[in-house]
């Protein structure tokens, strides 16, 4: 039976009669449509993590990132970390993820006092799930936030490679700071 979910997964057809996720993630889009929302992932703090278990509890912001150790992703990090108590007021738990090993972010977390954890995506199924599409003609993986509020339901989508500080400020506007 795994092996034939696994398949169809594959084959974009959803198991046990989930409607297949659409080519990219959108404002309005219910992450229960996703079947990776269910994943469960680690966290630089090696804890498993899925998305589905805030459903209910907290919105969630969850930025994408190119590479831990980069200019342009130590900037975004650093930033959702000098902001981190503006989401917290606001009952929202962040994370960061990227293809990076969970202890490559550990180690990046570490570095930059990140208070939030970071996920490894390694074979960026999240990303493709999720339709994030790579910037510099394939060259660097996009960089995208989403906020998804307690429902489930995607309230932001953004992106914007060049602009990584930018991605805080629209996700504090999202959740009406």
């Amino acid at each position: 039976m795994l092996q034939q979910q696994r398949l169809s997964l594959r084959s974009s057809v959803a198991p046990r009669g989930l409607v297949a996720p659409p080519a990219e993630l959108k404002v309005g889009d219910k992450m229960e449509d996703y079947p990776d929302y269910y994943r469960v992932i680690r966290s630089s703090e090696n804890k498993a993590v899925s998305l589905s278990s805030y459903k209910g509890k907290s919105p969630v912001v969850l930025f994408f990132y190119p590479k831990a150790g980069t200019p342009g992703c130590t900037k975004e990090a650093c930033k959702f970390r000098d902001e981190y108590a503006s989401f917290t007021k606001k009952g929202a738990v962040v994370f960061g993820i990227s293809s990076d090993t969970p202890e490559e972010n550990a180690a990046f977390a570490k570095e930059q006092n990140l208070q939030y954890p970071l996920l490894s995506d390694q074979s960026s199924i999240l990303r493709k799930t999720f339709g994030i599409k790579s910037d510099l003609f394939g060259m660097l993986a996009g960089r995208q936030t989403y906020v998804i509020d307690k429902s489930g339901k995607v309230i932001m989508s953004f992106n914007d490679q060049f602009g990584a500080e930018k991605h805080v400020d629209e996700a504090l506007k999202a959740l009406g700071l």
